[in-house]
């Protein structure tokens, strides 16, 4: 299986629990690993034959400019859900961290897992 990975991806967006975080923008910090065959890409070297990283990350952008949610876990499912339709990726892995919510900690965030990834038993 190859994975197309975009990692540290900085996007802002409305994201929070607490009503001061419902009126300014915060961070969020995205790792993504989608699976996705490059093979045919790296043969024609045909950027048309494999995952646009650049599209991702533009639409991921927009998709954090038109929501705002209060839990990262609910970004992180609908975004996973866009991506996957959108791009038809069978699998990806997407980490959503948001640094500074918690002062002791570098960030808090999740990290999820959908679809079936090729290879899997």
């Amino acid at each position: 299986m190859d994975l197309v990975l975009i990692e540290s991806l900085c996007i802002d967006t409305v994201i929070g629990v607490y009503d001061w975080e419902r009126t300014i923008t915060q961070r969020l910090v995205l790792d993504l690993a989608m699976a996705h065959a490059i093979g045919a890409a790296a043969a024609n070297d045909d950027i048309a034959l494999t995952l646009d990283y650049a599209a991702i990350s533009e639409r991921i952008d927009a998709f954090a400019a038109a929501h705002d949610f209060a839990l990262v876990e609910t970004f992180a499912e609908r975004l996973a859900d866009t991506l996957r339709e959108e791009f038809t990726i069978s699998w990806l892995r997407l980490t959503v961290r948001k640094p500074g919510a918690v002062p002791a900690a570098a960030a808090v965030g999740v990290q999820i897992e959908r679809g079936t990834r090729p290879g899997a038993a």
